[in-house]
């Protein structure tokens, strides 16, 4: 966005573009670009271009032989280019300006270039706070139905044309004029269209004022031989004829003008039908009372630019529309849904927005079609929604549900205290304020009801909510027929190997996990998270609709069990088996754990936390010596003699963290699954070392398990119920398997693991099987609670 002095310091003159026979458009994927480049394409220039992103347009102008980068790096710019930029880059933090100042080389903004380019031409110019690309297009279509062949330039793509420009070879262009930056000053009309003035784009002019009187300098610029014409109904644009000397012609929705122009056309008030309030059947194709007045001053300036009127009408009252202007993308009746229509529209003024809801009530809601108008909002600038929030408010609370999202900054820096939150206690409609718009087409097709109008709206990026809720809708149907016929086939992701010390074995419980669900019926893919993120760092898999429906955690250790893990899928929005990032974090947390199980009256082992090998220890051997937060057995040294404890400590501290250090409890280690709300049976675990460690838990035949535990039935209800509670008192979901000590009758707590191996030596899987549950029922238990767990939040 522009500031007045930069562009006086850092533009060149209009007239040094005729040296040039070759431009580099910086911000060329934009509607306005796009339209100079293929304009000077189709006039012999050499055209090169940089976008940050790709589009189809982008991809069209490519495919017309326009190079084009994806990517701001300063590459591809050689001395003998001129440089165009959109009003959007950045001048100080530009690489293609920086490369363009290297060089020497002057630049120029996108409306210096097109104001060059129209020189030769009859300019008709488009302006006005809102209906400028309407009109302009209105304007351009009935130009085009009368014979004139104009030229015309749009702000936004016109899908008749196939972009924002029609080449044309005749002697007009039809132009919209943005009074924003006072870009329309770089144009020469000989007639402006001027459809209504309102305070806006102040961050530049300032006042209303200013801006007003920008456009009456604009207006002043009409040659003797030519025309404003103007909306009466406005008082801004009726302001700008007042103070203006051009002669002026008005246009609105009244008989009076509806009467002028039949004369015109050598009809009756009542044939002509053109005052469009309900006197006659000639109606714009577009609805609403705004499209009726952007018809009104295309038919004004066509007529007077000498164009046959009822040829005129044609064109104009025919037009279907720009991108993004009330452009209907979904309309349909699906049994699954019901009745739907989806909208996608470009207001981000409380009148525009006014304007937009009027007409979709007028065209979808009235009569017997009570139909529910959804709104889903994006303010554009801090600035603008500072100044007008109340506004906004107002406005928006016509929708009979309004979803709003947050403020598209544009360049602009945030403003304390200015929030798509504060219009959201203001409305008086329902209202759901989600302030990141990723989330807008999942969470809104969950809220829909078959009937329902949705209209994504604003100026920003959230352009891609209407085509993105589409698919997620398509995404839903393809589900719900697939439960319909029985086969409820999810798409898993099932992540696995990490980056901790078991990663070994999580590739191995990922294995058996991905062919359980594989067997069961699912679309299983396997999915190690660390290769991803460090290696690629594409998460592209967990967006759109093609993400998968679950995550099946199968990653054990640090960076998984811990919360992380769970955390980057609360970020992505993604369901995943086992427990919640609070959960994760504490039991992965030896030593919280066991405070938090003591003070529940759940015995645990005396022990202390050091974080270096001198710490003084006050507790009795034998110990046992382990990392505070990593697996079960990953680091674990047993202490029966003092020379080792330090070395057992170094080794511990080699993991990271702090190290526990605590009695050893000398009896029978058992450990209990829950999955669900039920423990399972407990599991004996004899390791034939007589020590658990880590290489008796893996090496098979190394440990023996014994379900259930050699135990007398008491000691078996006692430790269940242990299990269960400390399960309960984490809060943990899903599957967790609570290791223990049986010492005569006391029962020590170890620790809670929330992410059980599910290898072929894993106790869950064991103690499950015992209990009456195969592998693959055991995965698809924790896939079904899981989803179901994801529903109810």
């Amino acid at each position: 966005m522009r500031k007045r002095q930069e562009i006086i310091e850092n533009f060149a003159a209009t007239a040094e573009l005729t040296q040039f026979r070759e431009f580099f458009l910086v911000g060329i994927g934009g509607a306005g670009m796009s339209a100079l480049a293929r304009m000077l394409k189709h006039r012999g220039y050499k055209v090169f271009g940089t976008d940050s992103t790709a589009s189809p347009m982008i991809e069209r102008m490519q495919e017309e032989g326009i190079s084009i980068q994806i990517g701001h790096t300063g590459e591809g710019i050689t001395d003998q280019m001129g440089v165009i930029l959109t009003d959007a880059i950045d001048l100080d933090s530009s690489p293609e300006v920086c490369r363009a100042r290297e060089l020497g080389l002057p630049l120029f903004r996108r409306s210096q270039a097109l104001g060059w380019l129209l020189q030769g031409k009859r300019v008709i110019a488009v302006t006005g706070t809102h209906g400028k690309t309407t009109t302009t297009g209105m304007l351009g279509a009935g130009l085009t139905s009368a014979g004139f062949d104009p030229l015309v330039i749009v702000g936004a793509n016109i899908p008749s044309w196939g972009g924002p420009v029609r080449e044309g070879d005749g002697d007009w262009a039809v132009v919209e004029a943005c009074e924003a930056y006072d870009a329309f000053h770089d144009l020469r009309p000989e007639i402006v269209v001027l459809t209504n003035l309102e305070a806006d784009h102040l961050d530049y002019h300032g006042t209303y004022e200013n801006l007003r009187d920008s456009v009456v300098r604009f207006v002043e610029s009409i040659p003797p031989t030519g025309f404003l014409v103007y909306c009466s109904e406005d008082r801004g644009a009726a302001e700008v004829a007042e103070l203006s000397s051009v002669a002026a012609f008005s246009y609105g929705l009244s008989v009076e003008w509806g009467r002028q122009i039949a004369n015109k056309l050598g009809l009756s008030l009542s044939t002509a039908g053109l005052n469009f309030a309900g006197l006659g059947d000639k109606k714009p194709t577009l609805p609403g009372r705004h499209n009726a007045l952007n018809a009104c001053g295309a038919l004004m300036a066509g007529g007077l630019a000498g164009a046959e009127m009822i040829r005129m009408m044609a064109g104009v009252l025919g037009f279907t529309g720009a991108e993004r202007r009330l452009e209907r993308l979904f309309d349909s009746n699906h049994p699954e849904v019901g009745e739907l229509t989806i909208l996608d529209d470009y207001a981000h003024h409380p009148s525009e927005v006014a304007a937009t809801i009027q007409a979709i009530r007028e065209r979808y809601c009235q009569g017997d079609r009570k139909r529910r108008l959804v709104v889903v909002f994006q303010p554009h600038l801090y600035s603008r929604t500072e100044k007008l929030l109340s506004e906004f408010a107002e406005t928006l609370s016509a929708a009979d549900l309004l979803v709003i999202t947050d403020i598209y900054p544009a360049r602009e820096a945030p403003i304390p205290g200015v929030s798509s939150a504060r219009i959201a206690e203001k409305v008086t409609c329902p209202v759901r304020y989600v302030p990141s718009r990723h989330l807008l087409p999942k969470l809104v097709s969950r809220l829909l009801k078959p009937g329902d109008v949705v209209v994504g709206m604003g100026a920003g990026n959230i352009a891609d909510f209407a085509p993105k809720l589409i698919n997620e809708l398509n995404r839903g149907l393809v589900h719900s027929k697939q439960v319909t016929e029985g086969r409820q086939q999810l798409r898993i992701a099932v992540l696995y190997a990490g980056d901790s010390s078991e990663r070994e074995v999580s590739i191995l419980s990922g294995r058996a996990i991905h062919q359980a669900l594989l067997r069961l019926g699912h679309a299983s893919r396997l999915v190690d998270v660390t290769e991803r993120l460090l290696s690629k760092g594409d998460l592209s898999l967990f967006v759109g609709p093609d993400r998968p429906d679950l995550a099946f955690l199968a990653v054990h250790g640090t960076n998984a069990e811990d919360g992380a893990l769970q955390g980057l899928l609360e970020l992505l929005h993604i369901p995943y088996t086992g427990s919640g990032i609070q959960a994760s974090s504490i039991c992965m947390d030896k030593s919280l754990t066991k405070r938090i199980l003591k003070e529940q009256g759940i015995r645990v082992p005396l022990g202390v936390i050091v974080d270096h090998a001198e710490a003084e220890i006050n507790i009795p051997l034998p110990l046992v010596v382990k990392p505070n937060a990593e697996g079960s057995t990953v680091g674990v040294t047993f202490v029966h003699d003092p020379i080792q404890l330090r070395p057992a400590i170094t080794k511990a501290l080699a993991y990271g963290g702090k190290v526990i250090v605590e009695e050893m409890v000398v009896g029978m280690e058992i450990s209990t699954p829950v999955l669900g709300h039920t423990a399972l049976l407990p599991v004996e675990i004899a390791p034939t070392s007589g020590q658990y460690d880590f290489e008796s838990k893996y090496t098979p035949g190394a440990t023996e398990e014994i379900v259930p535990a050699r135990l007398p039935e008491h000691l078996l209800e006692e430790s269940r119920a242990i299990a269960l509670k400390a399960h309960e008192v984490m809060n943990c979901e899903g599957a967790t398997r609570t290791d223990m000590i049986v010492r005569g009758e006391e029962i020590f707590v170890l620790e809670i693991n929330t992410l059980p191996g599910m290898t072929g030596t894993s106790l869950l899987p064991n103690s499950a099987l015992a209990s009456g549950i195969p592998f693959d029922e055991l995965c698809q238990r924790l896939v079904v609670d899981a989803i179901e767990r994801y529903a109810r939040t």
